[in-house]
């Protein structure tokens, strides 16, 4: 068994890598998608059946996980968690089976109604399924646990999904809008069906998450309305939304997080069947069946690349996003183009030096300009990382008034 002091030392090296919270970029010149990379074993757990239920959010099992915010898992004396395999849908509309997390405190509710869950869309994890969240809390060394904790001490229920073919069979499609979405809403439906957590469908949502996770819970917002319009959705928290992903691409192009390109190249490519092994060289390749099997531990094994040094013909990324079929795929992931029916709290750094300001403000302005209630805030947090925690801060404040049925204040007419 792994000593406290390994756990303490592996939880300090992941929170020195914080700056990977999920950082998404796009663009799409990848290994063909058929040519899939052959994965490790995976416990039997994550192993869907041969036939999946009818429903989505349905759960097809759940075993009990010990949920380490601390070395010595004194969490679960005050919290259950169970590990969950439900079935959702992916973009195209092909049901399968995904993995995550359901955690909830074992004390009473005690506010008004039914107990709050939050369905918690991580961060960048990586694009192994030794990376899912679901098996990470076991070793102690989820950082989105930072994010979560003060969820939990307020009394709300937790529910975080894996997303598509992260821990389960198959590639991750990483940074794909519509799966993301959908495996945050299904997470959500499969903790109010979960036996022994006492919610239930009258249980009020609301939904979070940032950077990578802030896209997908961005989207979830977006699709709730006609994916999952029996939720009883309050509102959503996003914060450094990667909703433009040409211009995130753009910024990050050779820099410190380089490897987070070829997560998104490898999980669009897969997401949407295509070949893209004639944009690429030898050096490519290799890269984009090496992420595959990378944590976001191994962040630095691709730092200062520049994607021109990996394409076939010297090109960077940011003239390939220009035509087709990658131009149209790109802005098929952009958020901000459907109207969301529920509050909305969009936070970003303004020296955010990952995904860019203008980013986040571009996509608050939209669902403004569709008639959406959206507070835009800024801070002024270092860097990427240091946006996580006003936006962690401003998040309890935010789902206490919305389920309580207080309404919030638009800011839209500063945008």
């Amino acid at each position: 068994m792994e000593s406290t002091s390994s756990r303490r030392r592996s939880t300090a090296a992941l929170l020195a890598v914080l700056a990977s919270l999920a950082v998404s970029v796009a663009s799409l010149s990848a290994t063909p998608a058929s040519a899939v990379v052959a994965e490790p074993p995976r416990p039997a757990f994550y192993e869907a059946p041969a036939t999946l239920p009818g429903t989505n959010g349905a759960v097809i099992r759940s075993e009990k996980v010990d949920f380490l915010l601390d070395p010595l898992d004194a969490t679960s004396l005050v919290r259950n968690a169970n590990r969950v395999l439900y079935r959702t849908t992916n973009r195209t509309g092909r049901a399968i089976a995904a993995s995550g997390t359901v955690l909830v405190p074992k004390a009473p509710w005690v506010g008004v109604g039914s107990r709050p869950v939050i369905g918690y869309a991580p961060g960048t994890q990586g694009m192994a399924d030794r990376c899912a969240p679901s098996r990470l809390f076991s070793e102690g060394i989820e950082y989105e646990g930072i994010g979560i904790e003060g969820l939990l001490q307020r009394g709300y229920a937790v529910a975080m999904p894996d997303y598509e073919g992260l821990g389960t069979a198959g590639v991750h499609t990483y940074m794909d809008r519509v799966a993301q979405g959908r495996a945050t809403l299904d997470a959500v439906r499969a903790a109010q069906r979960l036996e022994g957590t006492g919610l239930s469908a009258a249980s009020p949502v609301g939904l979070m998450g940032y950077s990578q996770g802030g896209g997908a819970a961005a989207s979830a917002v977006e699709l709730a309305p006609t994916y999952a319009p029996e939720l009883r959705l309050r509102g959503a928290v996003v914060g450094a939304v990667p909703a433009d992903l040409a211009r995130v691409a753009t910024n990050l192009d050779g820099g410190l997080f380089s490897a987070f390109a070829f997560f998104a190249l490898r999980g669009l490519a897969a997401s949407y069947d295509l070949d893209l092994s004639p944009y690429l060289n030898t050096a490519g390749r290799a890269a984009m069946d090496g992420v595959e099997q990378d944590c976001v531990f191994d962040l630095l094994d691709h730092a200062f690349t520049r994607s021109q040094d990996l394409s076939a013909d010297g090109r960077p990324m940011s003239e390939l996003m220009e035509q087709e079929p990658f131009a149209s795929i790109i802005e098929a992931q952009r958020i901000g183009t459907v109207k969301p029916t529920v509050p909305v709290l969009v936070t970003h750094s303004a020296l955010d030096d990952t995904i860019p300001y203008g980013v986040g403000r571009a996509m608050a302005r939209s669902w403004c300009g569709k008639g959406a209630n959206v507070h835009f805030s800024t801070n002024l947090a270092p860097a990427h990382v240091g946006g996580m925690v006003p936006h962690v801060a401003q998040a309890l404040p935010f789902f206490e008034a919305r389920f309580a049925g207080l309404p919030q204040v638009s800011n839209c007419w500063l945008l």
